[in-house]
């Protein structure tokens, strides 16, 4: 907000010496004195960083909204993960109880051959 008003400071003093030519001493040196055209200036541009700021607020809600619904999912999703897991480790441990299985047997019908 500063920045803004320190720039239409240096606009009016810009204008006042455009005015008062390079010889002459500018009339009111204290007062603060803005044309139409740089309050317009200024307007415009309060108006687009207005519109910037609304834009940016609706994307973030938009995308706080996108975490909650992803975090949501994922708190649904956690359980049945959990679940495959222990269904997975459950059919590698049977799997290697029938290979252990398996590899006796093999070995029994080695003995028989010999």
């Amino acid at each position: 907000m500063s920045e803004i008003f320190s720039e239409l400071q240096e606009l009016a003093f810009q204008r006042r010496q455009q005015e008062a030519g390079a010889g002459d001493p500018p009339a009111e040196p204290a007062a603060l004195t803005v044309s139409a055209d740089d309050f317009s200036a200024l307007e415009q541009r309060i108006v687009r960083a207005v519109e910037i700021v609304k834009r940016e607020r609706q994307a973030r809600i938009a995308a706080e909204e996108r975490a909650a619904h992803a975090e949501s999912q994922l708190q649904e999703q956690t359980p049945r993960f959990e679940h495959l897991e222990k269904e997975l480790n459950a059919l590698k441990g049977e799997r290697d109880h029938v290979r252990q299985r398996v590899e006796r047997l093999l070995a029994q019908l080695d003995a028989l051959e010999l």
